[in-house]
Formats: C-alpha cells, sequence, structure tokens
C-alpha cells in the first residue's frame, strides 16, 4: 500500500497516510480541507531482503528440495554434497538433450 503526504489547508500541518489508491481519492473528497502533496508515493517495505527464509524455513525447503532434485528449489536450497549435486546435473542434461528445458 502506498504512503501519501497530505497538507491540511487550514492549519498547515502536513502528515502522512497509509491507503490504497482507490481510498485515497475517497478521502480526499471527504476532506476538501486536505490537498495531496505532489510526489512520488512512497511503499512501506518495499526495500530490504524479502526473500531470505528463516533458518527454520530453509530446512523445511532442503526436505522439499530433496523430493525434486531437478527444480529451481533444488538448486536454492538443496543439499551440497558430490553425490547430489552429480545427480542434479545428469537431470538438467537429460532435460535438455530431451528438449524439456524450463
Amino acid at each position: 500500500m502506498p504512503l501519501y503526504t497530505f497538507e491540511n489547508i487550514e492549519t498547515g500541518e502536513v502528515f502522512d497516510k497509509l491507503i490504497k489508491l482507490a481510498e485515497r481519492e475517497q478521502f480526499l473528497k471527504d476532506n476538501p480541507n486536505l490537498k495531496q502533496q505532489i510526489s512520488a508515493p512512497s511503499l512501506i517495505g518495499g526495500t530490504g531482503d524479502r526473500t531470505k527464509a528463516p533458518a527454520g524455513f530453509k530446512d523445511v525447503l532442503q526436505k522439499i528440495a530433496d523430493k525434486a532434485p531437478g527444480s529451481k528449489l533444488a538448486q536454492d536450497y538443496g543439499r551440497k554434497d558430490p553425490t547430489t549435486v552429480r545427480t542434479r546435473t545428469a537431470i538438467e542434461k537429460t532435460k535438455k538433450r530431451l528438449g524439456m528445458e524450463d
């Protein structure tokens, strides 16, 4: 949801409000004493590492990856021991040879 900055025309107070785009339109209609300050809306939580899984969840992902050795999940979270890596490589080569690439 975007974060918008509004200014109260009567008091000069400036404040931020977290609302949906459709709600913003209605909010401005309901509050004629407010005007939106023109700027690009900020997105809350749009930065940071949102793909990093918690440590306990990595174990779950690894178990799933072990059951599907040819998947993208197996490449990212699968076991890295030599036997598993060779198996994964053989599966990828076979898929490529048979034209079954993702």
